[in-house]
């Protein structure tokens, strides 16, 4: 099993930052996939960054060239670097990842408020 935990969400004024971080542990020999998700109130939850062993990075179209999804190897620690925030990144955000037999986990969420 993984267990994941979200930490990092608060309230940041549009155009600000936040970085959030996600500590991953169990068995985390072998993930398939990483990934932040998001759901905002009423909407339905949209995967917002995502990566795997090879290959780029993958990312929303509202988010790209101001949100960043990296690791931390050593500390197994995953990260999701959101600057120059906007109202509508407002949202609960979910750490999410896929195991090499291909089972879904997911944190508890944390939520992020951009307001002024």
């Amino acid at each position: 099993q993984v267990q994941l935990v979200e930490s990092g969400g608060g309230l940041v004024q549009p155009g600000g930052e936040l970085e959030l971080s996600c500590r991953i542990s169990g068995d985390t020999f072998a993930l398939d996939l990483e990934a932040w998700y998001r759901q905002a109130p009423g909407k339905q939850r949209e995967m917002v960054a995502s990566m795997e062993p090879v290959g780029p990075s993958d990312y929303l179209d509202s988010v790209k060239g101001r949100f960043s999804i990296f690791r931390d190897n050593a500390r197994n620690i995953l990260f999701l670097r959101m600057t120059n925030l906007k109202p509508e990144d407002t949202a609960v955000y979910y750490c999410y990842v896929k195991d090499s037999l291909q089972r879904q986990h997911w944190g508890r969420g944390t939520q992020v408020t951009v307001s002024s």
